[in-house]
């Protein structure tokens, strides 16, 4: 009886705590913190400006009034560098993107792109590069590029102006179902990947490095993709996991990125894990 009780327990562990397929290379999990879905449910980004460090969130309960009423009813994950922060909205319709940013000053300003013939509409996720002249930004579904625009408010300087198309990113591989990327060196970002598939790099859901042939700029640059293996999926519901935006943060070397939870453990057991090196 007591080897038939020890053998249950050893099940149910397995049910509620699912195994990874695979190990994260070069990055060890340090701890997670309980992500609320409504207003940690997209994205991260940390912003420091002087001798203060703020961890901001986005969700669908973050956006702001105006914006939803204007049709703006998605957010996603944002990008932050030398105090600029950035908040990347689309629309259901293909009335273009916004970019909401802030300066470090704390002013606030949008920003709106309208749409290349060949540009998906969503608009996924914003990284800011480490010296804020350019923003790389992330379209939804199987990808083999990502877009680089002068950053709002630094390269580009009038909100009234169309947001113009700076660049490529062209990947040597696609990629799917990109949720947030954060720049890690000027020639390095890592994603987080949504990919339900596992078709394109062997699991599903899996953390992507990115390292570019040289930095982001007005001239395309390109991108060789790697998967550094599946992002952790726990919870105490079996079903569809969600990765949502993903935040490295320099100064301490912390990468944290959001996983949602199935089901109704959503709203309980949805965590932002924290790695380093």
């Amino acid at each position: 009886m007591r080897k038939l009780g020890i053998a249950l327990v050893v099940m149910l562990v397995a049910v509620m705590w699912p195994a990874q397929a695979h190990a994260v290379d070069g990055w060890r999990l340090v701890g997670s913190d309980n992500a609320r879905p409504l207003d940690e449910g997209q994205g991260l980004a940390t912003v420091t400006r002087g001798s203060t460090t703020q961890y901001r969130y986005t969700g669908s309960a973050t956006i702001p009034l105006d914006l939803l009423i204007g049709g703006w009813n998605h957010v996603g994950d944002p990008g932050a560098a030398q105090g600029w922060y950035v908040e990347p909205y689309q629309r259901d319709d293909r009335g273009g993107k916004l970019f909401r940013v802030q300066s470090p000053t704390g002013a606030w300003s949008n920003y709106k792109h309208a749409l290349e013939s060949w540009e998906a509409t969503n608009n996924s996720w914003s990284a800011v590069s480490p010296d804020t002249r350019w923003m790389v930004n992330g379209e939804w579904g199987t990808m083999d590029r990502l877009l680089a625009f002068p950053m709002p408010g630094v390269g580009a300087t009038n909100p009234a102006q169309n947001l113009p198309l700076a660049s490529k990113v062209n990947l040597d591989r696609h990629v799917r179902d990109v949720q947030g990327c954060d720049f890690v060196t000027a020639t390095r970002l890592l994603c987080a990947s949504d990919d339900p598939a596992g078709t394109l790099f062997g699991t599903t859901k899996p953390l992507l490095q990115v390292d570019l042939s040289g930095p982001v700029g007005a001239a395309d640059v390109t991108g060789q993709v790697t998967s550094l293996g599946q992002l952790p999926l726990k919870s105490g519901c079996t079903g569809t996991f969600e990765v949502e935006g993903i935040d490295y943060f320099e100064p301490d070397g912390t990468l944290r990125v959001i996983v949602l939870s199935p089901s109704v453990c959503i709203t309980t057991d949805s965590k932002t894990y924290r790695f380093q090196r």
